[in-house]
């Protein structure tokens, strides 16, 4: 039996007879919030190789149920791999000095914003500086230089002060904007004297200058620390099978990268900066034997945590392949650098998005790195080495105005999407010229999907996640990111 309750003003009364009519209701509202579901936004973020959209916000999509599409693109959340470190490029000596000497504080500020910052920055957070000079440096150095025939093995005159005018304060800057950028360090050579060579220029490192050079490299971290600059890792030396004639450079074959990282740097760093990781090679994909034998190692591989790649000989494959067989060690993307040898656009943003960020990131990479972060209009200033490299950015020396390269649109559609900390997830890729990668942001649950499209005409395609997918069209030769949560 049903007692009548009292009605209070503004209520409404139910007869028995009402909970039908009010059932039926309620299961149209959840119908209608299951379609609302299914009509969940994506975001579409574009750059066409012909720059008629560049980072540009597209026609959003909407999730639907099923695929009908001839091309699926499947995005699987639960398949995850690596966690990610980020995207980014070098702070150089070249990178610094232009932006602290030929720019303004209202320009240099808007840039580092730019380019460190949340968006509608694009949100680099990882960066690559030089432990003393390389070929873009206007002088070289290193921060314990003698001189010829004159040694110092207690380091008494060591110093970071070559750093202190510019590449202190940009790096200081940028960790202020990101204070969780990561920065890894490469020397291109060990001090002189402790060289071969008794110069900065070729040889090899003395195996008597072994304690010396583990102990120079733990100081610069204790320096930079000191700074506000905590190093995340350090490389013993960048591409040490290179032997350059008119720059810093050294050589240092596995064997002995082998017995300097197991007996000196690795104990070192492990006593005095246990937080900062080694990285192995540092060095191109054409010669993955040799990460190969330090990591057989059995004293030295305790000390790698990962193997950094370059790319300018071999295949990004050789990333994945390296992966499989010690698969408990990181993998890393540190250096590559556009240049006047490849003057096609399209052609150079194409590769920079499907090679080094999506190739690199299904291959493991947990960081992508390119090279130089900002280079003037003469692709300068260098000193040896690459007289037609490209930055990023190129800063105009004469009135500090930013051109934003082909470079900085690749990386531009990872990082600003791609958070620190995000998952690599499934995505299925390289069918119909379409590349793709796909990240899980482990703050909010959102997903950022690269695509690209290499083909000469527009490809039209659905993304499928589970039971729901989205229908898109990319224009030819273009690069897109897709976020949705």
């Amino acid at each position: 039996m049903l007692t009548a309750c009292p009605v209070l003003p503004g209520d409404v009364a139910l007869r028995p007879s009402s909970f039908k009519h009010l059932s039926t209701l309620l299961a149209a509202a959840l119908l209608a919030y299951a379609g609302a579901s299914h009509a969940q936004t994506v975001q579409a973020w574009i750059t066409t190789g012909d720059k008629a959209q560049l980072l540009a916000r597209n026609a959003d999509a909407s999730f639907k149920p099923g695929a009908k599409a001839a091309t699926i693109i499947e995005v699987d959340p639960k398949q995850r791999f690596q966690e990610m470190t980020g995207f980014g490029a070098a702070i150089t000596d070249a990178s610094a000095w232009l932006m602290q000497t030929k720019m303004n504080e209202q320009q240099r500020a808007a840039l580092l914003n730019e380019l460190f910052g949340k968006a509608p920055g694009v949100g680099f957070s990882f960066t690559r500086l030089t432990i003393g000079a390389s070929d873009f440096s206007r002088h070289h150095y290193s921060f314990d230089d003698m001189p010829p025939g004159q040694t110092d093995p207690e380091l008494k005159h060591f110093s970071i002060d070559p750093n202190r005018a510019d590449v202190l304060p940009i790096t200081k800057a940028a960790l202020a904007i990101n204070p969780k950028l990561q920065v890894m360090a490469s020397p291109w050579s060990a001090p002189g004297w402790m060289k071969s060579t008794d110069s900065l220029i070729q040889g090899t490192l003395k195996p008597e200058a072994f304690v010396s050079f583990a102990n120079y490299l733990s100081r610069y971290v204790s320096a930079y620390q000191k700074e506000g600059v905590p190093i995340y890792a350090l490389t013993l030396q960048n591409e040490p099978h290179f032997e350059p004639k008119d720059y810093p450079g050294m050589r240092v074959d596995p064997a002995k990268r082998a017995a300097f990282i197991g007996g000196h740097l690795g104990p070192v760093l492990a006593k005095e900066h246990p937080r900062t990781k080694i990285f192995d090679w540092d060095h191109n994909w054409d010669e993955p034997g040799s990460p190969a034998v330090v990591l057989n190692d059995p004293v030295a591989s305790k000390y790698v945590a990962g193997v950094a790649w370059h790319c300018y000989a071999g295949d990004v494959r050789v990333q994945s392949a390296l992966h499989d067989r010690w698969p408990d060690k990181e993998t890393y993307f540190t250096e590559c650098s556009g240049g006047k040898w490849a003057p096609v656009w399209s052609d150079n943003l194409q590769y920079f998005a499907r090679v080094l960020v999506i190739g690199t990131t299904r291959g493991w990479a947990k960081g992508v790195l390119l090279w130089n972060l900002a280079l003037d209009e003469n692709d300068g200033p260098y000193l040896g080495g690459c007289k037609e490299c490209r930055g990023v950015v190129t800063i105009d020396s004469r009135d500090g105005k930013v051109t934003r390269n082909e470079e900085y649109y690749a990386l531009a559609h990872a990082s600003r999407f791609v958070r620190q900390g995000a998952r690599r997830i499934a995505s299925t890729s390289g069918y119909d010229q379409l590349d793709t990668v796909a990240f899980r942001n482990a703050d909010d649950g959102s997903v950022a999907l690269l695509v690209v499209n290499s083909a000469k005409q527009p490809r039209s395609f659905a993304v499928r996640v589970g039971q729901r997918s989205f229908d898109y069209t990319l224009p030819a030769a273009s690069v897109a990111t897709f976020t949705w949560k």
